[in-house]
């Protein structure tokens, strides 16, 4: 099968799960119903590449504790933001609720004037990240869960040196075309049934908590 089976594949996955929220005749609990079931696609999908990585002795440097990836910039669509936003509400006490909306505030602040390029090499601990590890893990958005690198020390050294135009951290790239083409189906879904869609920085979605 190639590579843009493979896409077709992925994308009509995410957007027969889309489909289904509008079927739902779209509430809110059938919108985190298919986001839930998204995650979970991705993650089975991970975690058997994961096992066959281990099979194969490929190392994935991934692990908890590790979060040089989790000081860049992160992206997520309009219905990953208001799912994040909700399970934050749903499991964290108010007042923990309130200094991450102040930290994604003051990271907005800080991000938002800044050139495209100049945002893109900006290094600054996401919001959700407390002691090197989420907070809201398992309500993470897809581009978290589809970042997978093979070797820290490119991690390590992009972090340091987001410039250097020669590095790029090494990461598996199935993973990240599979995620991105289940999160492009899910939102075609939802976009021809008139959701509006918009792609934002997480501390900019998160500011408004």
């Amino acid at each position: 099968m190639n590579k843009h089976e493979t896409d077709r594949i992925f994308y009509s996955d995410g957007y027969r799960l889309g489909q289904s929220v509008i079927a739902e005749s779209y509430s809110e609990e059938a919108l985190a119903m298919g986001i839930e079931q998204l995650y979970s696609a991705i993650d089975g999908l991970i975690d058997s590449l994961l096992q066959q990585a281990k099979r194969n002795r490929v190392v994935v440097d991934c692990t908890k504790g590790c979060a040089w990836c989790c000081h860049q910039p992160i992206f997520a669509h309009t219905f990953e933001i208001q799912y994040l936003a909700n399970q934050v509400r749903k499991v964290l006490p108010a007042e923990k609720v309130d200094e991450l909306r102040k930290r994604a505030t003051t990271k907005n602040y800080q991000v938002k004037t800044l050139q495209e390029k100049e945002m893109l090499h900006y290094k600054s601990p996401c919001p959700l990240l407390e002691n090197n590890a989420c907070i809201a893990y398992h309500a993470r958005p897809m581009a978290c869960r589809i970042y997978l690198s093979t070797n820290v020390a490119s991690c390590r050294w992009f972090y340091s040196r987001p410039d250097d135009p020669e590095n790029y951290p090494a990461l598996l790239d199935f993973p990240l075309k599979a995620g991105r083409m289940l999160n492009h189906g899910f939102m075609a879904a939802l976009k021809q049934h008139g959701f509006a869609v918009t792609e934002y920085r997480i501390e900019e979605g998160l500011s408004g908590l």
